[in-house]
């Protein structure tokens, strides 16, 4: 699903809000979820996940090209963890 397909889904839903409307609401939970995440806060969203920020630390690798040895640099990483309703919910559709 899309960003402009969950607008749509919005407005099929709510017969309150106009498109321009329905646009920003999208907008502005993704925001806030950008900017939680940003700022190393946990998001809960009851019966489908979290997201939190890992960091993962430096470390060395090697190119496949030609062998050498690259330097891997330490990094933040968003992760999502399923919550158990959605679990469930795809996995006996």
């Amino acid at each position: 699903m899309t960003k402009s397909e969950l607008i749509e889904k919005l407005l099929e839903t709510n017969t309150v809000l106009t498109r321009k409307d329905s646009e920003m609401v999208v907008e502005i939970v993704f925001e806030s979820m950008k900017n939680a995440l940003q700022t190393g806060d946990k998001i809960e969203i009851r019966g489908f996940g979290s997201f939190t920020v890992r960091e993962r630390s430096p470390r060395e690798a090697r190119n496949p090209k030609n062998g050498e040895i690259v330097s891997i640099p330490a990094k933040k990483i968003p992760f999502f963890k399923t919550g158990k309703e959605l679990r469930e919910r795809v996995n006996n559709p």
